[in-house]
């Protein structure tokens, strides 16, 4: 069987092929986010630049025909943030997403958050079964205030899960500075 994979950084020319997965694999989204929430494409390309240029440094896994799945990683102030993380449609439940996971941790030794949607219980449950902890209501709506650009109606309708890292110390931390 000839086949490749690997993961990697992604450079410039993987433009089109991020948001292209982005938009497909948030098709997941639709009819289960509140519909204010909801928009198509899900994600512009005006957006996709704007969140790169925030920072965002994505990373890829490569299979013979392509990118088939994408994770963010965004260093903000003491955090490191996992951002919009998404395998192709036809691709999903294979791993992909757990292997770039776990490499994108591996690329920092800093307390992980990530975010997403509270109606999103298949995420939820995907980072939960790799080691994520939700945090209280209390604590989501100041980290997601602190560490995220969003706006009210997406602080109300998001849930935030942290690392152990997160959890065991600067968590602490932070509720007690809070």
């Amino acid at each position: 069987m000839d086949f490749f994979i690997m993961i990697r950084k992604c450079i410039d020319s993987d433009f089109l092929s991020i948001y292209s997965i982005i938009n497909d694999a948030a098709i997941a989204y639709k009819g289960t986010i509140p519909p204010d929430r909801w928009h198509d494409p899900y994600m512009t390309q005006d957006q996709l630049r704007t969140e790169i240029n925030k920072g965002v440094v994505f990373w890829g896994w490569e299979e013979k025909d392509g990118l088939a799945g994408v994770m963010g990683i965004q260093d903000v102030k003491d955090v490191t943030l996992i951002r919009h993380a998404y395998v192709k449609t036809i691709l999903r439940n294979k791993g992909i997403g757990t292997k770039l996971l776990y490499h994108l941790m591996g690329q920092t030794s800093r307390p992980v958050l990530i975010g997403t949607w509270k109606a999103a219980l298949w995420a939820i449950k995907f980072y939960r079964k790799n080691g994520f902890k939700l945090v209280t209501e209390e604590e989501k709506n100041l980290l997601l205030a602190q560490y995220w650009s969003i706006p009210p109606r997406q602080i109300e309708t998001s849930v935030v899960l942290a690392d152990a890292n997160w959890l065991g110390s600067v968590g602490e931390l932070y509720t007690c500075l809070a």
